[in-house]
């Protein structure tokens, strides 16, 4: 029996912060993914600084020099490209670059079309068909083939670069907050905020956005790593970013001619592309686990295992 004391407080129930965590350390697989992940945005945000003008310093002396030498600097342990720089410190930098370029492309077309979306569920007039249309346009093509037209038409920039790879993930996010808008605006919650007098665009940005919010932030980490394929690709058909600025995807091109004497220069980078990708498909499939009720279980019987 148990008895409560006027001095009882209720037992504080954890964080959700706390208990992600702890779904977290109970996956090994997704745990390794995220201490992954994690290095890799700590490489690409400090290792500019770390290895300076490493990874575009020429070194004919080092010409193809193989991997696991001890006998140069640490920034020469994956060997040297033809020109001599070291893979190490150039995949560090990449790392810069491949990942800003991505970030940029999967907020601006989250952003651009969660609007529309948000825009074409909420609103029944013409320009929501409108909106549709547009993105049944874009849908219609291969997004590799048109961001090839694109970019061969505009030229290889950096900034085209992000433009194709978000109007290319678009559509994703807009027919997504439109399934989801349509669902929400026939709440009672909706109907009583309207009925108080309030207008469409109130009802739209602080009723509705912030209960879609969390789904596409979802879809745009699942679509993070389609982005970073989709980069690396461009670049390797020349059309990305060009010189002196790289990326992954362009080391791997720089490394193509020369897979017989010299395989590391295109190993390396696309084992990152390889393990970066996989690591965040493995990572989202984990937080979509941890945030479905429905599926969580699954979590709970790894910690049972463990036992």
């Amino acid at each position: 029996m148990t008895i409560i004391t006027p001095d009882a407080k209720p037992a504080a129930t954890p964080g959700t912060s706390r208990v992600l965590l702890s779904y977290l350390r109970r996956d090994r697989l997704a745990l390794a993914a995220a201490i992954f992940l994690a290095l890799f945005v700590l490489a690409a945000i400090l290792g500019p600084w770390i290895v300076g003008d490493a990874a575009s310093r020429l070194g004919l002396r080092q010409r193809n020099l193989p991997p696991f030498s001890l006998d140069h600097a640490w920034v020469y342990f994956l060997g040297a490209d033809t020109l001599g720089r070291p893979i190490l410190a150039r995949l560090i930098v990449g790392a810069q670059s491949t990942l800003g370029i991505a970030a940029a492309a999967v907020f601006s077309s989250m952003l651009v079309g969660g609007t529309l979306g948000l825009v074409a569920g909420y609103s029944e007039r013409w320009y929501s068909h409108l909106i549709l249309r547009l993105a049944d346009i874009v849908m219609s093509f291969p997004s590799l083939l048109l961001a090839l037209i694109v970019l061969y038409t505009l030229g290889p920039s950096i900034t085209n670069l992000v433009i194709v790879l978000a109007i290319t993930r678009m559509p994703i996010y807009l027919r997504t907050a439109r399934a989801e808008v349509l669902e929400l605006r026939e709440r009672m919650f909706v109907s009583a905020a309207r009925s108080m007098g309030a207008g469409s665009v109130r009802i739209i940005l602080r009723h509705i956005a912030p209960l879609v919010l969390p789904t596409l932030v979802t879809i745009a980490a699942i679509d993070f790593a389609t982005v970073i394929l989709s980069e690396s690709a461009l670049s390797f058909l020349g059309l990305g970013v060009q010189p002196p600025d790289f990326t992954w995807g362009a080391m791997v091109a720089n490394g193509r001619g020369y897979l017989s004497t010299a395989w590391w220069i295109a190993f390396w980078p696309g084992l990152a592309i390889m393990l970066t990708t996989l690591s965040l498909n493995i990572l989202s499939n984990w937080a979509r686990t941890a945030a479905d009720p429905q599926q969580r279980w699954r979590l709970q019987t790894l910690r049972k295992a463990a036992r």
